[in-house]
């Protein structure tokens, strides 16, 4: 074998980030195999047969879960040649450097890992350790090779309103994201740049999906509504090729706005949900994270989404500096008012806000001021709030979110929402807006990070 290409986490997906550059190097006629140590061992006979051991690092927990892998590789194979590639590779050069990866690549790494595979050259610790925004890699992008995988049905499912479970595969219609939000681990990268991958690509690719035991198809894109023109396309083709097959989106609330249009369609196409990063209810948060919405925008965009018979998933990041425990109250009311509490996993409203290596929030006043020293250990700028209140807040909405795992979202809330002596309406008191609606089983999450208090 000459390649051994690693994910440690990708949200309870089935990693694309392993079946793209799979591909790639296979039609390069290069012996490649995959593995997710989120749900399979990785045995020593693999690390030992590869020449060079990719590690994908698209988030923050898979960057911090990859540190004991990366060791572990360095003493079975020491002559391997490491290599990391994602998005949070080049975020943390310096510190994956320390650790023996001498290879860096971005999130458009394909091409490259095939040139690395095939070179013969020895590795190159000083290279450049983030591509500039406009030598980011414009791949003609091929269709991922999911061969040797771990089933989907060992990944998340979706949870009906009814009870049953679909199986959910996960594929990639756009990359990057248009969008310069300060709090977002994509903007150091991308830059506001986005790629569009073919259609006929993205359908190969659900096909293979579905192929696989795929009933519901997660588009993983930073934001599906930056090219909305092939957005419609590509969910009436999918709606064409597989009526049975139902999908979901992530889209900004800005979009959800400017294309209100859209919503019918994707509705009428098959989207089930649609997750949106809402992040706060309040103006002058959201403008510190340049997020392009207000709180009367997350309303009309709760309304449309209503309208158009689609279930929107907001996600918030409820602890951050500017965060007062009056502030979280009246978030939690918005929630209770808008019949919102079956719509937010749980740990929504327990996490904190990630401050990354090169995060834009450090251009902040108000942040670099109150960060301390960058932790190796995690991989952040912790913080502290200057109201303790507030962060024993954080953490005890955290362990009760954690204990809650897998119990009703409206207990976890209603238990949450007591540490701030607030109560919900009783069962049933409710309209109908507040009735349930398909979950996926591991939450999403992003720009935070949804592990131990500070």
């Amino acid at each position: 074998m000459e390649a051994l290409l690693i994910s440690t986490y990708d949200l309870g997906r089935q990693p694309f980030g392993l079946a793209s550059p799979a591909a790639w190097l296979r039609r390069a006629g290069i012996d490649v195999a995959c593995v997710d140590t989120s749900r399979e061992p990785l045995e020593d006979a693999r690390i030992a047969a590869a020449s060079v051991v990719a590690f994908y690092l698209p988030m923050h927990t898979a960057t911090r879960l990859a540190e004991p892998v990366i060791a572990r590789v360095r003493l079975v194979n020491p002559s391997a040649r490491l290599c990391a590639y994602g998005l949070y590779a080049p975020l943390n050069a310096g510190w994956l450097r320390d650790r023996g990866v001498t290879e860096l690549l971005g999130p458009e790494a394909e091409q490259e890992l095939v040139e690395l595979v095939k070179s013969q050259t020895p590795p190159t610790p000083k290279a450049p350790a983030r591509p500039a925004p406009q030598g980011l890699p414009r791949l003609a992008f091929i269709q991922p090779d999911r061969t040797g995988l771990v089933p989907l049905a060992r990944y998340a499912t979706l949870r009906m309103p009814d009870g049953t479970r679909r199986t959910i595969g996960s594929t990639d219609a756009t990359r990057g994201c248009k969008h310069t939000c300060r709090h977002c681990p994509i903007v150091p990268v991308y830059q506001g740049q986005f790629r569009v991958v073919p259609i006929d690509v993205v359908m190969a690719d659900v096909r293979a999906l579905v192929e696989q035991g795929a009933e519901h198809i997660t588009f993983g894109d930073p934001d599906f509504l930056n090219a909305p023109t092939h957005a419609r396309r590509l969910t009436e083709r999918v709606r064409r090729e597989h009526p049975g097959v139902s999908y979901d989106v992530t889209i900004k609330i800005e979009h959800l706005l400017r294309h209100a249009e859209m919503l019918p369609r994707l509705r009428d196409t098959g989207c089930l949900l649609v997750t949106s990063a809402v992040e706060s209810i309040d103006d002058a948060t959201l403008e510190k994270l340049r997020k392009g919405h207000t709180r009367s925008d997350f309303l009309r965009a709760l309304e449309l989404c209503r309208g158009a018979g689609l279930a929107l998933s907001p996600t918030f990041i409820p602890f951050m500096p500017w965060t007062t425990v009056e502030s979280y109250a009246e978030l939690l009311d918005l929630l209770i008012k808008e019949q919102l509490v079956e719509q937010v996993a749980p740990i929504q409203l327990a996490i904190r806000l990630l401050v990354t290596a090169e995060s834009p929030l450090l251009e902040l006043p108000d942040i670099a001021r109150r960060v301390m020293p960058f932790d190796g250990a995690s991989l952040t700028w912790p913080w502290r709030h200057e109201d303790g209140r507030v962060d024993h807040l954080q953490m005890e909405a955290m362990r009760i979110a954690g204990a809650g795992s897998g119990q009703p979202r409206r207990e976890v809330f209603a238990a949450i929402a007591a540490l701030i002596g607030r109560e919900l309406p009783r069962a049933g008191a409710a309209p109908a807006a507040a009735g349930a609606v398909p979950v996926v089983s591991e939450p999403w999450y992003c720009c935070a990070e949804p592990m131990e208090a500070v």
